[in-house]
Order: structure tokens, then C-alpha cells, then sequence
């Protein structure tokens, strides 16, 4: 399983409704990510925005291609895009994985 690890930035004024959006994601958004082969997915976040996302995969690539192809996901980065600063596009294409250099199993 790879473990990856990914930085955004929501906007600080925007803040408190990104974390209500995310009290309540979508039941069928959350059935996509499973089904899509993503596990153990957290998103953290800074008071200034700073947007944490850790998730576990088989692939990440096929991961993401296999949510590309769900409508539920084209409808959710539509509507969290606008949350983000310096982000060109929809937030899953600014997830570039960190690069590991420390695991403790």
C-alpha cells in the first residue's frame, strides 16, 4: 500500500465552511473515494489555511483516474474549487504527492 501526502491552501475567509462542508461530505463522494481504492484518507488543516491530506493506495494514478471517471467527483471539486488560493484547475489536480523520507512502521 503507498502512503501519500499532499498540500493545498483554502482560502483563511472560506475556512469555516470548507470544515462544515467536510462535517457532511456527500454519501455518495465517500462511497466513490472507497470504491476508487482510496483508504485511511484524512485531510488536516492549519488555522491558516494550510490543508494537510494523507491517504493510503494500491495506485495512486489509477486511484485518481478512476474517480475522474465519477460524477459525483466532477460536482465536488466544482464546488470546493472555489475555496482554494493558487490553485489553477480543481483541487484534485493540485494533489502532488510530498515525497517520503521517513516511515516508522
Amino acid at each position: 500500500m503507498r502512503r501519500v501526502c499532499f498540500l493545498l491552501q483554502v482560502r483563511p475567509d472560506r475556512l469555516d465552511e470548507y470544515r462544515e462542508r467536510h462535517a457532511s461530505v456527500w454519501p455518495e463522494m465517500r462511497a466513490a473515494l472507497h470504491e476508487s481504492g482510496w483508504h485511511n484518507y484524512s485531510l488536516f488543516c492549519r488555522e491558516d489555511g494550510l490543508l494537510v491530506g494523507y491517504l493510503e493506495t494500491e495506485d495512486f494514478e489509477a486511484a485518481r483516474a478512476a474517480m475522474e471517471r465519477t460524477g459525483v467527483n466532477a460536482r465536488w471539486q466544482a464546488e470546493m474549487a472555489p475555496f482554494f488560493q493558487d490553485l489553477d484547475g480543481r483541487p484534485d489536480e493540485g494533489m502532488l504527492p510530498l515525497t517520503e523520507v521517513f516511515h516508522l512502521d
